[in-house]
């Protein structure tokens, strides 16, 4: 055994998902918003990785070796084999797992002190805000929440969703990214839960996102980065 091997053989997680690269950055993850993001960043930053699929279907995220890694049941989370230090790293939640990445490689985060705290700002923005809410839309216009006659949860999501959105819009006005000319980790976290907006959830209607031009030119901006359409299927669906 290698002695990356032997560093990932000590993570129960392993058990089940084996490292076929131990000397990679191991991925757990799906393709949803959350997880598109990790996905999109190792693209974006060209680090070996090694994807493996936490299957939702069959509940592998509630499973002994998924919660020694993330106690919380979620999607995505990572092991470093080289992380700070030279030891390796164990760590959950997107928003955390986008912020040292961006450190670890130095890039997609603005580069002074000041506009490292602006970035996370607008991090924290899609963490407390975009991603909670869009998702109550989505479970209310396509899940569970069709069954509730009483449309008041529903619309008090889509108004939020609606006032988020145009927070968007007004800090899109005039800028290629949300950081200005520099694509960064904001983007990477706030258009994937845009794109299920519209799309997997078909709220696009709901919330009136044509009154949103900026929020969708952006979007569109975002797609076509090659990084990005090979992020958005990582790690693969089975054929």
């Amino acid at each position: 055994m290698t002695d990356a091997g032997a560093v990932l053989a000590a993570f129960p997680i392993t058990r089940k998902w084996p490292a076929h690269h131990p000397d990679r950055l191991q991925l757990y993850s799906l393709p949803t918003p959350n997880g598109i993001k990790v996905g999109v960043m190792l693209e974006e930053t060209g680090l070996p990785y090694e994807p493996h699929r936490v299957d939702f279907d069959t509940n592998e995220q509630l499973s002994p070796e998924f919660l020694s890694l993330n106690p919380n049941n979620k999607i995505p989370a990572i092991i470093d084999p080289h992380g700070p230090d030279g030891r390796p790293l164990a760590l959950f939640e997107s928003g955390a797992i986008l912020v040292y990445l961006a450190e670890k490689t130095g890039r997609f985060m603005l580069p002074t002190a000041a506009g490292r705290y602006e970035t996370l700002q607008w991090l924290m923005f899609q963490m407390g805000g975009i991603g909670p809410m869009f998702g109550q839309v989505g479970f209310f216009n396509k899940f569970a929440g069709k069954d509730y006659e009483d449309k008041r949860p529903r619309d008090r999501y889509v108004d939020e969703a609606r006032r988020l959105l145009a927070v968007l819009e007004q800090r899109l006005a005039g800028r290629a990214w949300m950081m200005g000319e520099l694509y960064t980790i904001v983007d990477m976290a706030i258009f994937p839960w845009v794109r299920n907006l519209i799309g997997f959830y078909e709220a696009g209607p709901l919330v009136q996102i044509e009154r949103f031009p900026n929020v969708t030119r952006v979007l569109e901006a975002f797609l076509a980065r090659p990084a990005v359409m090979r992020g958005l299927d990582i790690p693969r669906r089975p054929r």
